[in-house]
């Protein structure tokens, strides 16, 4: 990281050797130039390339404060530190109006200077936060106001995204092997995390034409829809909870699984007197395969349109019921003690009103996410 320079300006040549020799021991990290005069310093500015400037505030014919504000108009991408030994609130206020990125009170620990000076120059550290204190969206909103060239990684459990910016625009996203709109989309849709700010890292394509406005706007309404999505979800799973907790109260059932069109369990309810532990895991995985098996004896016998299916056994009943709706099914099993007949009559209502809640919440719609 040598490349980078730092120029000390101060009317005390003691005090400007002095800061060098200490800056020294970092010169792995950065170069440093030395000069005694506002107008020296402008000079070296002119012919040299400079990332950061630290200046004392009180000199001759050109003040730290003019110097400031004459870098502010010439080279606004230099950091600049102001250094005084007679520091109070105006003076502060003043170097703050000019553009002043720090400013320290003499005397001051050198150690602390150069720590500043590392922190500051090494960008890959970057700007760290939590999504917790800041909106994502707001982060974004404030890169592209700054018309900002940088990137944000964001990081959100075991997932991480990044987006990356070029004068304000949104340019690219990437989120695993997702690039473009729909990474963005997903990346600002995270309820929470933490987020890296890089000024170093650019994007090595552009993927994303559409502007950041639109993009927001776009990415927000998906995040509210997927929040709607989520609470319908989740008051749908209480009232459904109750309907086949109802239904495990019939005579002989011990165990009512509603599963999901991807064949994850929704809801589950067991009678006392299932006992024993199960992998639902591999209950689903052998359903799934059992349906899969009996769409090709579908096939092979020219009949469609499965409604259930029912396996009777010495102690007892399995019976998996279809929603073709949604593409959702209801397993049922009875031991002997059950009336079959009866049985499915019950069932019968029960589903009725798992149907009417996937009707009310609008559960399982064609390439709608599930939890």
């Amino acid at each position: 990281m040598n490349d980078k320079t730092v120029l000390i300006v101060d009317d005390e040549e003691d005090l400007t050797w002095s800061i060098g020799k200490h800056l020294e021991k970092d010169r792995e990290y950065y170069r440093h130039m030395t000069c005694n005069s506002g107008a020296e310093a402008l000079a070296i500015l002119a012919r040299h390339p400079i990332d950061m400037v630290i200046t004392d505030i009180r000199m001759p014919e050109i003040s730290g404060l003019d110097l400031l504000l004459k870098i502010g108009e010439l080279y606004p991408h230099i950091k600049v530190i102001i250094m005084t030994a007679y520091g109070n609130s105006e003076v502060q206020e003043q170097a703050n109006e000019r553009g002043c990125f720090r400013y320290i009170e003499k005397p001051f620990e050198i150690r602390a200077l150069r720590e500043l000076i590392r922190d500051t120059l090494e960008e890959k550290k970057g700007f760290r936060g939590s999504l917790e204190d800041f909106q994502l969206s707001d982060l974004i909103q404030m890169n592209c106001l700054g018309r900002l060239s940088n990137s944000i990684r964001v990081t959100s459990g075991a997932r991480e995204g990044i987006i990356f910016f070029e004068d304000g625009n949104i340019i690219h996203a990437q989120l695993g092997d997702l690039v473009g709109e729909e990474a963005f989309y997903e990346i600002i849709s995270w309820p929470g995390g933490k987020f890296t700010l890089n000024k170093s890292l650019r994007a090595e394509k552009e993927t994303i034409l559409k502007g950041w406005q639109s993009l927001l706007l776009e990415g927000m309404r998906r995040k509210d829809e997927a929040n709607n999505s989520e609470i319908s979800e989740d008051k749908a799973r209480k009232e459904m909870q109750e309907v086949v907790d109802g239904l495990v109260r019939t005579k002989g059932v011990r165990l009512a699984i509603f599963f999901k069109p991807d064949g994850s369990a929704f809801v589950q309810a067991r009678s006392e007197s299932c006992t024993g532990e199960f992998d639902l895991v591999a209950v689903s995985v052998k359903l799934f395969d059992f349906l899969n098996d009996g769409d090709e004896l579908m096939k092979t016998f020219h009949i469609s349109g499965r409604k259930e299916y029912s396996l009777e056994f010495r102690n007892g009943l399995l019976k998996l019921t279809w929603m073709p709706e949604t593409q959702s099914y209801l397993m049922l099993l009875a031991d002997q003690s059950s009336n079959f007949g009866l049985l499915r009559i019950e069932s019968k209502k029960y589903l009725r009103s798992v149907a009417d809640i996937i009707r009310k919440y609008g559960l399982f719609r064609q390439g709608q996410k599930t939890a």
